[in-house]
Parts: C-alpha cells; sequence; structure tokens
C-alpha cells in the first residue's frame, strides 16, 4: 500500500492548502487498528495527533457513481499524514474571504480526517466533535483550513470532519437508479454523511473518542445535512447532541421522488443520451458544467438535484416523522449569525429611504414596524435593519426548531447568536465583504467555534485577532464539550439556559458574552404579516460563498 501522500503526487495534489497538511508533519505516531485496516498518522507541532484523508468509503466512480456509499478497506498500514481532494464543484477566486489556497478535486473524494489529543487513548472515552461543511449543497471541503480540528483537540475533543458528494452528483435521483436500488435514489450525500458517522460510531474509540458522546455539527447546508440526520431513522443512535449554525430548517419539507427522478432524466436530455449507462460514463467535470451554480463568483444557470423523500434515507415529511418519533431525541443548538440575514430596508441610505421601504413592506401595519425598528437618524439604519432581517430570518427558524423541540422531545434546546465583528486588518480588501459594513456574517461563527482564526492570515493579513477574540473562541468550543460531558452548554464563567415557552432567551457571543430574551412582539410581528414585494434596482450579483 502506497502512503496517502504518494498517491497524492500520483493525483497531482501538490498544492498549498493540502501541503500544509505534510508541512505540520513532526513525525508519524503509533498505528490505530480500525475495522477497515491499520492507520498511521502525524503528530502536529502543538502536539495533536492527526489522521488525515482516511478513506471511508470506495470511490463512488464508474459502477459506484449514484449509488449509496460502499465499505472500503486495505491491507497493511495507510499512511494518513495529508488531506485528499474536495468532491467535484467548481473552484474559488482567489481573491475571497474563503479562498485558502487551491485544493485538488476529484470524484474519488470520500475521506475523513480526525484530530484528537496528544494524551489520548482508546481508553480515554473522550467526547466527539463532527463537522458538516455548508456551501450551498454545490461546494464545500473537509480540507478548507477554517475546518481544521488541531485546536478543538488541543482543547480536548477529538474532532471530525470529512468529505460528501454534493451536486449533481451528490443528489441526483433517475427512475433507472430507483429500480436499481430497491425503489429509491438521490441523496447520496446524505447517505455519505450518514455511512461517515457509521464510520466513526466503529472506530472513534481506537482515537480516543467516545462513541456514546458525539455532537454532530454543520453550517448553512451543512445545518441543513445535520438536520436531515437528525430526521433519518437511518441515524438514529450514531450522535448524542447536535448544532445547527445558520440553518435550523426544522418543518420543511424534501421535494418528493417523483420530482427528483425528473431532474435526472433532464440531465440525459442536455447530453442527449438516453440512458443511466451513459450518465456514468460521462466525464464528472461535464457534469458539474451542467448544473446551477451562484457562489464563489459563479452565476451558472443549468439543473439543481436537491434532497428528496425517497422512502429510505428519509421516509416521510419531517412533521410525520417527528409526530411518529421517528427522529433522533437529543439536545440541539439552533444558533446563527446576527447580521446574515437580508431585507430590502438593508439597502436605505436615508431615515426618508428606510421608511418608505418599510411603507411599501407593511403597509398599513408600518407605524407598528417602526415602533418596533425605529430609525431616528441615517446612523440607526444599519443596526436597526439587519437587527430586522435577523429576527424575521434566523431567529424565528431557531425559535422553531427550540419549539418543535419543546414540543415532541424530551431533550432541551438551545439559542445562540454570534454578533462579534471581526477585527480586520485596515486597508485589507476582500472581494466579497466590505470590510466597514460587514458585521457578523455567513459563517462568521466557525473560526470561534473551532479555534481556526489564524488560519485566515495563512495567505494575507486579514485579521487583526486581539485576546478577546480567542478568549471567546475557548469559550465557545468549551460550550460544545461541555454539552457532550454534561448535557449542558454552560461553562463555569457562562452560564447558558435552555430554551422554554416560559422562558424564551439566547446566549448573545458578542464583544461580550450575556443571555438576553428575545424580541417576542418582533417575532409575533413578522409571524403575521409577511412583507410585500418591494419596487428597488435590482442588487448586483452575489461574488461571495455561502459556506
Amino acid at each position: 500500500m502506497k502512503s496517502s501522500c504518494a498517491l497524492a503526487s500520483l493525483a497531482m495534489i501538490a498544492v498549498l492548502g493540502l501541503l500544509q497538511a505534510c508541512g505540520d508533519e513532526v513525525q508519524s505516531v503509533a498505528n490505530v487498528q480500525t475495522r477497515a485496516g491499520l492507520l498511521r498518522g502525524i503528530e502536529l507541532e502543538n502536539g495533536v495527533r492527526a489522521w488525515l484523508g482516511i478513506p471511508y468509503a470506495a470511490a463512488p466512480v464508474q459502477e459506484l457513481r449514484w449509488q449509496p456509499p460502499q465499505p472500503y478497506s486495505w491491507q497493511g498500514t495507510y499512511n494518513a499524514d495529508r488531506k485528499m481532494p474536495e468532491c467535484m464543484q467548481v473552484l474559488r477566486p482567489h481573491n475571497i474571504n474563503h479562498y485558502f489556497g487551491e485544493e485538488a478535486t476529484s470524484e474519488n473524494c470520500l475521506f475523513m480526517n480526525i484530530w484528537a489529543p496528544a494524551d489520548a487513548t482508546p481508553h480515554s472515552a473522550l467526547p466527539v466533535i463532527v463537522f458538516i461543511y455548508g456551501g450551498g449543497g454545490t461546494i464545500g471541503s473537509s480540507g478548507m483550513a477554517i475546518y481544521d480540528g488541531a485546536t478543538v483537540a488541543e482543547r480536548g475533543a477529538v474532532f471530525v470532519n470529512f468529505n460528501y458528494r454534493v451536486g449533481l452528483l451528490g443528489f441526483m435521483a433517475h427512475p433507472e437508479l430507483t429500480q436499481e436500488q430497491g425503489g429509491h435514489s438521490g441523496n447520496y450525500g446524505y447517505l455519505d454523511q450518514n455511512f461517515a458517522l457509521q464510520w466513526i460510531r466503529d472506530n472513534i474509540a481506537q482515537f480516543g473518542g467516545d462513541p456514546a458522546k458525539v455532537l454532530i455539527s454543520g453550517q448553512s447546508f451543512g445545518a441543513g445535512s445535520v438536520t436531515q440526520q437528525i430526521f433519518s431513522p437511518l441515524s438514529k443512535g450514531l450522535f448524542s447532541a447536535a448544532l445547527m449554525s445558520s440553518g435550523c430548517s426544522w418543518g420543511d419539507t424534501l421535494g418528493s421522488l417523483a420530482d427528483g427522478e425528473q431532474v435526472g432524466l433532464q440531465l440525459e436530455t442536455v447530453f442527449g443520451v438516453t440512458s443511466l449507462a451513459e450518465l456514468r460514463d460521462l466525464p464528472a467535470d461535464k457534469i458539474i458544467g451542467a448544473q446551477q451554480e451562484s457562489q464563489v463568483g459563479t452565476s451558472t444557470q443549468g439543473l439543481r438535484a436537491r434532497g428528496v423523500i425517497d422512502g429510505y434515507f428519509m421516509p416521510a415529511s419531517q412533521m410525520e416523522i417527528l409526530a411518529s418519533g421517528g427522529n433522533s431525541d437529543v439536545p440541539v443548538i439552533a444558533h446563527y449569525n446576527a447580521h446574515e440575514s437580508n431585507l430590502p430596508l438593508m439597502r436605505a441610505s436615508s431615515v426618508a429611504a428606510y421608511n418608505d421601504i418599510a411603507r411599501q413592506m407593511f403597509g398599513d401595519a408600518t407605524e407598528e414596524f417602526l415602533a418596533l425598528f425605529p430609525v431616528q437618524s441615517d446612523a440607526d439604519i444599519w443596526a436597526q435593519s439587519r437587527a430586522a432581517a435577523t429576527v424575521r430570518g434566523r431567529v424565528a427558524s431557531a425559535r422553531k426548531c427550540a419549539r418543535l423541540q419543546n414540543e415532541y422531545n424530551d431533550s432541551p434546546a438551545y439559542i445562540s447568536e454570534f454578533a462579534r465583528k471581526h477585527p480586520y486588518t485596515p486597508g485589507v480588501v476582500i472581494a466579497d465583504q466590505n470590510i466597514e459594513t460587514i458585521g457578523a456574517y455567513h459563517t462568521a461563527d466557525i473560526p470561534y467555534w473551532f479555534g481556526t482564526q489564524d488560519k485566515f492570515n495563512l495567505l494575507r493579513q486579514t485579521r487583526d485577532w486581539t485576546t478577546y477574540d480567542r478568549e471567546l473562541s475557548q469559550l465557545m468550543t468549551r460550550a460544545l464539550i461541555n454539552l457532550l460531558e454534561n448535557g449542558d452548554p454552560s461553562t463555569e464563567s457562562q452560564g447558558w439556559p435552555a430554551w422554554s415557552p416560559d422562558a424564551e432567551a439566547r446566549i448573545v457571543f458578542g464583544d461580550d458574552v450575556q443571555v438576553v430574551p428575545l424580541n417576542i412582539a418582533a417575532l409575533e410581528f413578522f409571524a403575521t404579516h409577511e412583507p410585500m414585494e418591494v419596487n428597488l434596482p435590482p442588487e448586483p450579483p452575489r461574488v461571495g460563498p455561502r459556506d
């Protein structure tokens, strides 16, 4: 068996983002016996041990394209010494916020990374934090620098992330696939996630983790993926807590299998073929070129494959599953960033414009809205417009998750908000952010949960982190560890009460940390007043990534 570094060379993975893993290497560490075979990892400069690029499933290529993940094992010792390729997707511009060096991209992409504390043994029974990346279901990678797990491991937990298939290769259904797979198709990205969680259950004790103390976390589409795992009967018993960041979407319903199959038939039409076999013969990059994409500077019209109620991974709607008790009943954190939601009000540049847009949105209810979110001067617009957008969007979504958890499950729900603006280096230019007006943006919280703030300065200086930022990161990581160890995310220095109908509150991680009541009056207003369409010039196309 060749080492994965040697395999990486054969796959042309000599690129900056993936070479960092080998660059951090101090020495190889003792072999770990997994059910798939022996693994040899590396010891990082901070003493943390890492196993990078573990093949947790067979390569989903040729006849395994558009198939549920299959087991993979090896003979001899597998050298898990570097991260491996991301799944097929469009690549990133080099001047955006989330560019950390080019990553290799391949259809052979079902790899996992594990980081463990220096002194972890198979008897340590440490908490395990698993992260599922976002990216709208079409992009994302476990190799992204801010998803690194070395700091979490240094803080006392085992950290795991992994790749899953995205886009048409990850979610496309097709009538022939449905027949081939016994009545279901699609959802392959979700099935990859489930398969990875099974691998973790079966093997994580060998790395020092406790399979009974596993938190699954995800951001944006990753948060939606966590939700899907909570509601899938296939994932019951694979985790004991969940964090959904910027996407607690309980109560939503996936599309039908029949609708999903139409996307597969449309792909045949795009390429002028008439069978699944011919689709499997197409180059993967051609398929990526046929899909809809509106992220990382790309704007392509095409096909979009989404998750479906397939009767297998997802047997019914979420509300039906809740009512029948088919979901995983575990403690959940519904989390969001304070400035990631949008309303037309955010485009106002004066008090008069703000009031005019409010009238277009709410008509006869305008005065009620303005009493909730008033502006006295132009300087008030930024905060008030974003507060309104956040309450209507993320807060309402988090509250809905907490209410459903309280109504149907026994485990608690916690709500949290990240409100800290990153301390940008003065004068830095980032293509998809205006550092003067940006707030706690989509994904702003992730480097705090995982202590990866310094990754933003890998290629150039973009942040001037303070002592407080690092202390806040320590607190947020400790909350996750405490949730697994104690069933409560409260820390020695900061209480974090569970949501209840009689005490609707959230914890806010901002320029300070405090427990704050939800704005019930505003939530009730938006529950009964859907904003009307506003006549404004079209916004410029979105440049930045969603992950």
